[in-house]
């Protein structure tokens, strides 16, 4: 998974229906380039450069783990996808939308066909008001200097007025309203990365199961028989101490927790892993410890068919994790669908992510956020 940057964006318009196109735009950058987190005020301000009706526009905070590039060519699809044609002319003209990359955290990159941060943003009011509003502690890097000490100095002094307000599409989601979500999922399913995808998006705590630190994992896919027993008894109280601690003491700047596991899945994996007389002593502790655990306010679990798995599990290269049989992936993913039937106080969603791909398609990663919406609005 890449890593998710902060970006910013300036948007304008002054063709058509204005305020639509801005709108429009927002929606479709929200799906196919980043989530919007916070969008600024509309402006409107006189045409900068060229003689033309006056321009509406805004800025945004998208968070996107694309590369500049790769935004840069999206964003020139969304401005086709638009009506807008680039004539090959020099200058400025009017258009129904534009869209300008103005900052990517203290990156500086500079192209033939793009710089970062945006050469002239220092010189326009209508850019610099906007970003203002989106309330970060941004520091130019190249000129050491905030947002607000770049307004102040610029020389631009066309009018720049405030003519409505604009929300972000976040906003359509609640998902910040409970508590507790827990991800879960096969090996290789992509829990890690949706967990991790939503924590930074909406402000949650993110708890990650600490499977790296297992010793005992490496020698069980060598030997099941003789290590199954220990692993599954360290793995139970190890999520078992980290929920309990970390559901505890709550984040004071988080909103919510959102976890890439739920303590279930141990009796899940001991079941397909333990003997018989080891599984029956091994349910006795866990049904004792069950009892006190919080149970998720959503249990999510992501479905993908075991082709996928496998192709995942060897893609990201862990070297004990590859001689994996495809019979077990099965037995696991079996075993996460007869507990979900049997569990008719948990809130249950179920999404299947076998042709999806959250990471590298933002409109995937948007669809399911959407299903948990739907989920929360039921």
């Amino acid at each position: 998974m890449g890593i998710q940057k902060k970006v910013i964006l300036s948007l304008g318009s002054n063709q058509g229906n204005r305020l639509e196109n801005i709108e429009m735009c927002i929606q479709l950058i929200h799906n196919q380039i980043g989530l919007v987190l916070r969008v600024s005020k509309l402006y409107e301000t006189p045409s900068w450069g060229f003689e033309s009706d006056a321009f509406y526009n805004c800025a945004i905070l998208i968070h996107s783990s694309f590369s500049a590039e790769k935004i840069l060519r999206k964003i020139t699809s969304i401005e086709k996808e638009m009506g807008r044609t680039r004539k090959k002319s020099v200058g400025y003209e009017a258009r129904m939308i534009d869209v300008d990359i103005v900052a990517m955290e203290d990156q500086i990159l500079t192209t033939e066909h793009l710089t970062i941060p945006h050469p002239h943003m220092q010189d326009r009011k209508f850019v610099l008001q906007p970003v203002l509003d989106l309330q970060m502690d941004w520091v130019h890097p190249i000129f050491k200097k905030s947002i607000r000490q770049l307004l102040q100095e610029c020389q631009d002094n066309s009018d720049c007025k405030a003519v409505a307000e604009l929300t972000a599409p976040t906003m359509n989601y609640n998902v910040n309203k409970i508590n507790y979500i827990a991800i879960e999922g096969n090996i290789g399913a992509g829990k890690t990365t949706l967990a991790t995808k939503i924590s930074e998006d909406f402000n949650a705590k993110l708890v990650l199961e600490r499977f790296a630190d297992n010793p005992f994992l490496p020698k069980f896919y060598k030997d099941q028989n003789r290590y199954a027993f220990p692993l599954e008894m360290s793995f139970l109280a190890d999520r078992y101490q980290q929920l309990a601690d970390d559901l505890s003491q709550f984040d004071l700047f988080a909103d919510f927790v959102v976890a890439d596991y739920h303590i279930f899945k141990s009796l899940i994996f001991a079941k397909v892993t333990l003997q018989e007389d080891e599984f029956r002593l091994y349910k006795t502790l866990f049904d004792i410890i069950y009892k006190e655990m919080p149970k998720p306010d959503l249990y999510v679990y992501l479905y993908q068919n075991t082709d996928r798995l496998l192709k995942n599990i060897k893609k990201r290269g862990r070297s004990y994790e590859q001689e994996i049989p495809a019979e077990y992936l099965d037995k696991i993913n079996q075993g996460y669908l007869d507990y979900i039937k049997t569990q008719l106080d948990l809130n249950v969603l179920v999404i299947d992510v076998s042709d999806n791909d959250f990471v590298k398609r933002q409109e995937d990663y948007i669809a399911i956020l959407e299903q948990i919406q739907e989920k929360l609005d039921c």
